[in-house]
């Protein structure tokens, strides 16, 4: 097959172009990079600010868009899948439809359905938008529902997902918010991750001071509650001086990242999220605990009745922090949670494994089109 990816989440589509290939297919990637993380892709889609780099990214997406005609699949990585105002991404869209085969969309992050129906039929005992019953008022999630509900942003999510051939939802949670309303074109498949090479067994062994890791996105951080986990890292690095270290990094490339990431023991990783997201994924395929996301509903959906590697907290200072104080308690649990972090990877997370299942789903919407 000829595949086209277009737009970037967290190396999701270019990973997902790694895994294809080695499957036989033509595959090209055209993203930014996802701004500052900078991963790769075939056709540079990244803009940088004022006049000139407006002037840039538009000869860029000219030039390119006669070379993305003809591609048996498309898939748009979000509804919002180029720098540009939802208005200009519609006509896009459109002639990408026109000139292709399939199209499907990504749901692996923000967009109108994620934020409307957390806002409105609360189907997650917590999310980015509810606690329980109660909607966050802080101003990220405030901004996002400005953003994305009755504006056209939103009204573009609404449009391609009507019209597009397939959804695929990377997390349970945003499985759960468009399976209801699309139930025939909506399918989960898990987040890719590409193996590394193993490491030693003596890297898995607990030992004090406990190193903990944080990625800090300053922009998104009480909306990814990771200054809530913060805080309750620190309180412990104050409370257990000798058994704790902590690494707090914000705002440097994927590749920087993933080396300072590498010597850790625990990654502290989206408090509001019932599943790891790529980032914890990243970090559990290097033997690093994740802390966070892992609730019952995680596992079930990917038919996972033994390993239990993510250490799973309510989304509150206390939580995080009992939890930490727990591994410093019990060290013993350690080196069983790591071993359990890397064959959980290997299990549901492997590249080619996930490639196979998307290319799979382009097989079925290729050979038994809908009316």
């Amino acid at each position: 097959m000829k595949i086209l990816l277009i737009g970037e989440y967290s190396n999701v589509h270019n990973t997902l172009a790694e895994g294809l290939r080695m499957l036989g297919h033509k595959v090209v990637v055209a993203s930014n990079g996802d701004f500052w993380k900078n991963y790769p892709r075939d056709i540079d889609f990244s803009r940088n600010p004022g006049f000139a780099g407006t002037l840039s990214f538009a000869a860029r997406l000219i030039n390119a868009l006669p070379h993305m005609r003809g591609y048996d699949v498309v898939q748009i990585i979000n509804p919002m899948f180029l720098e540009l105002k939802a208005e200009k991404i519609l006509p896009i869209y459109r002639y990408l439809r026109r000139n292709n085969g399939k199209v499907v969309m990504g749901a692996y992050g923000m967009d109108y359905y994620w934020v409307h129906e957390n806002v409105t039929k609360m189907p997650l005992r917590y999310s980015d938008f509810n606690i329980g019953d109660h909607l966050r008022t802080d101003d990220d999630a405030m901004k996002e529902r400005a953003d994305w509900l009755d504006t056209p942003k939103g009204h573009l999510n609404q449009y391609i997902a009507h019209d597009c051939d397939a959804i695929v939802a990377g997390l349970y949670e945003y499985w759960a918010c468009y399976q209801p309303l699309f139930p025939d074109k909506t399918f989960f498949i898990p987040f890719p991750i590409k193996q590394k090479s193993p490491k030693d067994k003596a890297d898995y062994q607990a030992h004090l001071p406990l190193k903990i890791f944080i990625g800090i996105s300053k922009q998104r951080s009480a909306y990814k509650g990771t200054d809530i986990m913060l805080e309750a890292a620190k309180r412990l690095k104050r409370n257990y001086p000798k058994k704790v270290s902590l690494s707090v990094v914000c705002g440097v490339p994927f590749q920087k990242y993933t080396q300072m990431m590498n010597d850790a023991d625990v990654i502290l990783d989206q408090l509001y999220s019932y599943t790891p997201a790529m980032n914890g994924l990243e970090a559990m395929l290097r033997g690093i605990i994740c802390v966070g996301g892992g609730e019952p509903e995680n596992y079930d959906i990917l038919g996972e009745k033994r390993l239990r590697p993510i250490i799973n907290t309510e989304p509150n200072e206390n939580s995080v922090y009992n939890a930490l104080e727990q591994l410093i308690s019990h060290p013993e649990m350690i080196t069983a949670l790591k071993e359990q972090s890397i064959l959980y990877i290997r299990k549901h997370h492997d590249y080619l494994q996930v490639a196979k299942r998307y290319e799979n789903l382009y097989q079925e919407l290729i050979e038994n089109p809908k009316e």
